[in-house]
């Protein structure tokens, strides 16, 4: 059980690692330096960890839920600087859960036909930690992934929804948590088994 979180956290922080990097580099192949300034387009988690989100979150959901959730501190970008101003943000939002889905497909490719057999285990458990960073950072509640691209295919008719989930972002996020949070887990259990045929 020990060795199984252990493994789990070192999951979880290399995958949240290369969340949040992906969005940096995006934003920085778009004409934006601010990530590369702030000494953030780097692999070593020393400069993305955050001590609740990256360690004591990660301890609280995996005694408490048997799952292991967490995050890493966001990346910086100014969406002013990036040349593709319709979509820019958007993609840059996008970045962090399609690296996550980007692990999935291919470790799950794996799984599903038997290639690596004797990492299959340790396959499984990177696919679903990254289905549910994945999952989790596509609701459109800030200061989720989601809302950024929520909010850049919304009518300018329907701006005052953006103001009102980013004024009460906290309020929707502890609602999401206590009352919908148990429909997640089941859509990633499914997206798991769709992707690894297990």
């Amino acid at each position: 059980m020990q060795l199984d979180f252990i493994f789990s956290i070192i999951i979880l922080i290399f995958s949240v690692v290369i969340h949040e990097v992906s969005h940096g580099y995006v934003a920085y192949s778009m004409g934006d330096n601010t990530a590369k300034y702030a000494g953030r387009l780097t692999l070593n988690p020393l400069k993305h960890l955050e001590w609740f989100g990256s360690f004591l979150m990660p301890l609280m959901s995996y005694f408490l839920g048997g799952f292991i959730i967490g995050w890493a501190k966001p990346v910086p970008f100014n969406p002013y600087n990036l040349s593709n101003q319709r979509w820019g943000e958007a993609l840059v939002a996008f970045a962090g859960p399609a690296a996550n889905i980007l692990i999935t497909l291919v470790l799950g490719f794996f799984i599903r036909f038997g290639i690596f057999t004797e990492l299959q285990n340790a396959f499984a458990t990177i696919v679903f930690i990254n289905l549910i960073l994945a999952t989790l950072n596509l609701v459109p509640i800030p200061p989720l992934d989601g809302s950024k691209i929520l909010f850049s295919v919304l009518p300018n008719s329907l701006m005052e929804v953006r103001g009102f989930l980013e004024k009460n972002s906290l309020f929707v996020l502890i609602f999401f948590i206590f009352f919908l949070w148990q429909f997640i887990l089941p859509l990633v259990s499914l997206e798991f088994s769709l992707i690894t045929g297990i």
